[in-house]
């Protein structure tokens, strides 16, 4: 008899979401692959090109599973080039099955011996004029754009264009990232729930990511601040684990994004360990709500990205600053506006205006100015019609654990 596998549910999702779970590989609609494929059209048309390259490495390049479904393993360049189906070359050889069982409407080629440009190169050359202007989506190495332009007339860099087409999401997006949202609760409840005394942070990222993967999660952060309340050293979460174990009177604060297909969730919180708050941490995280709160209230059409950042300015009126980012675009990329506090800027503010379906990660990382203590809280919020909408069906506030 087949041994019953059981897997928590996963909060917030409705039966369309979970069919999509269900699916072989989840996949979008043809009319939703198609409205992607006409940017491309729109793309040649507005810039005179003759052909567009999107380009991805090593896990990297948004755009290539954008346009075709593939998401970039080592290599992946895609020639669009009008009259001929997109050709799409990549890396390593055994790649090809699965990726011409997933890619939409795409041929599937092998980029040959560390040739994957050259093989470009000559499908360019044979599919159309002499000197071809060529746009160009991804981040590629220098040999390979000096070798592209070594034969066009001139190159195009769509990557503005591409991200910019990002920040507004369509319908079945939203249900992806809904389905992302639910795999970072669960990897977050996972921590809450699991933790114990004498685990350390790789323990913790164990624990995110044995909650969300049975679901068909992936890993896209998982960083962890974990301190002592008594004497702090740590305000904001860590990009890669410590061995230091958790002990009774840490706090620990965490930003956990699980990946679905390239479709994330973020969800950020923290809690104490076995002990309440300190007048400072309770300050801090108070701080943090009123923050979001007041963030959150002008999440609506029409809202300046400067009123965001006004927003904020309890954290500095009650003697705080900030560390990481405020406020930023999220799916399909780490989007504008990314805004910081007025202590501590992320650059320019952009002119960017809110609009339905725009998806943004607000985190309040208040933390002392001496850089020793921080908290952390926040969601990723969908812009509604007449407001905005938490993705995540996690309760917020400050929590306490109680490990054994």
């Amino acid at each position: 008899m087949a041994q019953t596998i059981r897997r928590a549910r996963l909060r917030g999702l409705k039966k369309k979401h979970r069919d999509i779970l269900a699916q072989e590989y989840p996949r979008f609609s043809d009319a939703e692959m198609r409205n992607r494929r006409k940017l491309i059209d729109n793309w040649m048309d507005e810039h005179d090109l003759d052909h567009v390259l999107v380009y991805g490495a090593w896990m990297s390049g948004p755009a290539v599973a954008y346009f075709t479904g593939w998401p970039v393993t080592v290599e992946a360049a895609v020639i669009f080039t009008r009259g001929h189906t997109p050709a799409m070359y990549i890396q390593f050889y055994n790649h090809l099955p699965e990726c011409r069982h997933m890619a939409w409407e795409t041929e599937v080629l092998w980029g040959g011996e560390r040739r994957t440009i050259p093989a470009v190169i000559e499908t360019i050359e044979a599919r159309g004029k002499p000197n071809p202007r060529i746009g160009v989506i991804g981040a590629m190495p220098l040999g390979a754009i000096q070798a592209i332009d070594a034969r066009a007339s001139a190159l195009v860099d769509l990557n503005g264009a591409f991200f910019g087409a990002r920040l507004i999401k369509s319908d079945e997006e939203i249900d992806w990232l809904r389905i992302g949202a639910a795999l970072s609760d669960a990897g977050y409840e996972g921590l809450r729930k699991g933790v114990r005394l004498g685990h350390n942070e790789r323990d913790l990222g164990n624990l995110v990511e044995r909650a969300y993967m049975p679901h068909g999660g992936t890993n896209l952060i998982h960083f962890f601040g974990v301190t002592s309340m008594a004497n702090p050293d740590c305000c904001v979460p860590r990009q890669w684990p410590l061995t230091r174990e958790v002990a009774t009177g840490d706090v620990l604060f965490s930003e956990i994004s699980a990946n679905f297909w390239d479709y994330p969730g973020q969800i950020l919180r923290t809690f104490t360990v076995g002990a309440e708050p300190t007048p400072l941490y309770r300050d801090l995280h108070d701080t943090a709500d009123a923050a979001l709160d007041a963030i959150v209230a002008k999440l609506k059409p029409g809202t300046h990205a400067s009123e965001l950042v006004e927003a904020s300015s309890m954290i500095e009126a009650a003697g705080f600053t900030t560390y990481d980012d405020l406020i930023h675009g999220f799916g399909g990329g780490y989007l504008p506006p990314v805004l910081g506090s007025k202590s501590r800027p992320a650059g320019p503010i952009p002119d960017i205006t809110l609009k339905p379906n725009m998806c943004l990660v607000v985190q309040p990382n208040v933390s002392t100015t001496d850089e020793q203590a921080g908290v952390q809280t926040g969601d990723t919020f969908r812009i509604t019609e007449t407001g905005c909408e938490s993705l995540h069906n996690v309760a917020r506030g400050l929590d306490r654990v109680d490990p054994a």
